[in-house]
């Protein structure tokens, strides 16, 4: 119930998708007698979709996420493992196309591959099963093995999780496969504005894993108050923003995690 929930209440959350209904609600009422209500609604769509697309805001809200966890700090030895979230393969692309197609979080798989280069016992656990809410997927997990061992990984050293369909899933059941032993090192490799609400669903699973934030998507300085040049990206920047902050709050009320907005430790 709760997932459904999630994807249903989640979709309207979005700014994109929110503002859009906001906007055809508003044409629909122009054939009504309720005009001045219906010009107010378009009016504000309009408004509001191009502050979110072509200003910065979306730059500005998503810079706390990204730099609540800094980068690995690599001094203190040879990890044992690292868990790789899900959210880098397109499936459905993926599937038709009979080839491992990566979205614009591939980092994700790319820096797992890397780190596997790095350190040879570095044990891998792709965790990503489907969150498709009406129509079956394939799991992403398989295509991302298949893309790690493009990538010159060894099979024995990677396990697919395929069961998580979010981010508390994805602790539970990674912490099932992963069985980390007292002493042992566990990465949480993920991109960085996701990290936050990540590191909250591991620690609630009673999983100790070290932040390895990826995928940056904001720059420094005064490229933080640039316009964004396509008013789709600036769109998909407040979305994203949006969905991680939603998240922690969710996560948080219904007690599936313990910190609203955890901090390293």
């Amino acid at each position: 119930m709760f997932f459904v929930a999630s994807k249903v209440l989640g979709f309207f959350a979005l700014p994109s998708n929110l503002l859009i209904t906001i906007g055809l609600v508003g044409l629909v009422l122009l054939l009504t007698r309720f005009t001045r209500l219906a010009s107010w609604l378009v009016v504000t769509s309009l408004v509001l979709l191009a502050l979110f697309g072509l200003s910065p805001l979306g730059n500005a809200l998503i810079l706390p996420l990204e730099e609540r966890f800094p980068p690995w700090d690599a001094s203190r030895g040879p990890p044992d493992g690292v868990v790789v979230l899900g959210g880098v393969i397109a499936e459905d692309v993926s599937a038709a196309r009979g080839a491992v197609a990566l979205n614009e979080s591939a980092e994700r798989v790319t820096v797992a591959a890397e780190l596997a280069r790095r350190y040879p016992k570095l044990r891998i656990i792709f965790s990503g099963g489907t969150n498709a809410l009406i129509f079956d997927k394939e799991a992403e997990a398989g295509f991302a093995v298949r893309q790690l061992e493009a990538l010159g990984v060894a099979h024995d050293r990677i396990t697919a999780e395929e069961q998580s369909r979010n981010t508390i899933e994805n602790a539970v059941f990674s912490r099932l496969l992963a069985n980390p032993q007292p002493g042992e090192r566990w990465l949480l490799l993920t991109s960085a504005f996701h990290m936050p609400r990540a590191m909250a669903a591991f620690r609630a699973a009673g999983f100790a894993v070290e932040a390895y934030p990826v995928d940056w998507q904001t720059g420094e300085g005064t490229a933080l108050l640039w316009p964004f040049r396509s008013f789709v990206d600036g769109l998909s920047s407040t979305d994203t923003v949006t969905r991680e902050f939603l998240g922690l709050l969710s996560y948080r009320l219904t007690g599936r995690t313990h910190e609203l907005f955890p901090a390293p430790r």
